[in-house]
């Protein structure tokens, strides 16, 4: 039996002239299920999360939804198109209009859309509110009246009022409480799991994409350097730079692994070569005259770093 492919990304890239803040990317989400990237601050996740959308218009690649190239839409294809692919940003607050209700909120994305009529439309603001574990109260409230955990799961409930196909979630925990934080990811997966929804993931802390995702990919400066799916990538990691992170995760790390040490270079020189190589514990010549191309480890795991094939040739 074949999995549909709900999102497909090839050779996604995108520069703010000299900036090249996105280079090469490539993934596949099947549907239902849930793709992560992490990386730390600068690598860019966020950037690549918008290029999806379409809210970034990309230099060069090819985004594929449910089929459709999204480059070759219209503007009127592509609002039709955004029903289905939804966003939860980062800041909760910042992310809803603090003048509008929680009814308005929730009934105007099915409004514009054109979804049922205005009985039918609040009663799914009835339906996502109990679902999010919200009272029906909570309708004539405004954003400054709810808790940070409170908002994003306005916020969510929001994303899945057109009932979307994809939603992409940017950093959707990093603002809360690591209390909150847990409750917030049980509900993403409950939701998940009853809605059947895809999912791209994109967050810096490796615990949280380990608990709700199927594949990661792990990005540096702009390009995914390891890929693969979740258990593979934390349990046998192959790239430098994602050993280093996991070697920083508390509980996680291991004496016998170098920690990451340094900043992220930035986007506007990307070093020649492999791009880490400026804080890799193991770089050697050949790592700063040649890019190291993606390769297959196994198992679905792909990397791109030359100490694969010095293994290879051991």
């Amino acid at each position: 039996m074949t999995t549909e492919t709900m999102l497909s990304v090839s050779g996604l890239s995108k520069s703010f002239k000299s900036v090249k803040a996105v280079r090469d990317v490539s993934f596949a989400i099947p549907r239902g299920k849930t793709f992560g990237l992490v990386g730390e601050s600068g690598s860019g996740k966020s950037t690549t999360a918008r290029l999806v959308l379409r809210l970034v218009e990309p230099s060069a690649g090819k985004i594929a939804f449910r089929g459709r190239d999204l480059s070759t839409l219209s503007s009127s294809e592509l609002r039709r198109e955004r029903r289905h692919m939804q966003m939860i940003f980062q800041d909760p607050f910042g992310s809803l209009n603090p003048r509008m209700s929680v009814r308005d909120t929730l009934v105007e994305p099915q409004f514009v859309h054109g979804i049922g009529t205005a009985a039918e439309q609040l009663k799914t603001a009835e339906r996502l509110l109990a679902e999010v574990s919200l009272p029906r109260a909570a309708l004539d409230r405004y954003p400054h009246e709810f808790s940070g955990g409170q908002r994003q799961r306005i916020a969510i409930a929001r994303a899945l009022s057109t009932n979307p196909d994809l939603i992409v979630a940017d950093e959707p925990v990093s603002a809360l409480d690591v209390s909150v934080q847990a409750q917030v990811l049980n509900l993403m997966r409950d939701l998940q799991d009853r809605h059947g929804t895809t999912m791209l993931f994109i967050s810096h802390d490796l615990r949280v994409v380990q608990f709700m995702c199927d594949e990661i990919g792990v990005m540096y400066l702009g390009e995914i350097v390891e890929q693969g799916p979740r258990d593979r990538i934390y349990n046998a990691p192959s790239h430098p730079y994602t050993k280093a992170l996991l070697a920083s995760v508390p509980g996680k790390g291991s004496g016998q692994r170098a920690r990451l040490s340094g900043e992220i270079p930035s986007a506007h020189a990307v070093p020649s070569g492999c791009a880490f190589r400026t804080r890799c514990p193991h770089a050697f010549e050949r790592c700063s005259s040649e890019k190291p191309a993606m390769r297959e480890i196994g198992n679905g795991q792909r990397a791109a770093c030359h100490l694969l094939d010095k293994a290879m040739a051991a």
